[in-house]
C-alpha cells in the first residue's frame, strides 16, 4: 500500500505538505478542493498538486514530509521544478550561510 507525499500550491501561493495513504491521490486532492478537512487549506482553496513521491515504507513517507516541511521555499520550487543543481546547493546552506565543515 505504502503512503504518498505530496505538496500543493494554494490559492494564495503558499505551500502545504501532506502525506495519504493509498493508491489514489486525486481523491484526497479533491477533498482538500471541496474543504473536507478543517486547518490551513480551508481557506486558501483551490489548490493544486505541484509534487508528490510514493513511498513502500509508511515510515519513510512520514519522515519525508517532516523533512520537507521544514524546508525554504526556495528549496520547495527547487524540488518542483526538479531542479537538483540548486537543490542541492541550498541543501549545503543553513540560513543563508555555507554550513561549517568542520
Amino acid at each position: 500500500m505504502g503512503i504518498y507525499v505530496y505538496m500543493l500550491r494554494c490559492a494564495d501561493d503558499s505551500y502545504y505538505i501532506g502525506s495519504a495513504t493509498g493508491d489514489d491521490l486525486s481523491h484526497r486532492i479533491a477533498q482538500h478542493n471541496a474543504g473536507t478537512f478543517a486547518g490551513y487549506i480551508f481557506t486558501r482553496r483551490p489548490v493544486m498538486l505541484v509534487w508528490s513521491e510514493h513511498f513502500d515504507r509508511i515510515t519513510d513517507g512520514i519522515a519525508a514530509e517532516r523533512r520537507l516541511k521544514g524546508w525554504s521555499r526556495a528549496k520547495k520550487e527547487a524540488l518542483i521544478k526538479g531542479d537538483w543543481s540548486t537543490l542541492t546547493t541550498l541543501a549545503k546552506q543553513r540560513a543563508g550561510h555555507p554550513r561549517n565543515s568542520a
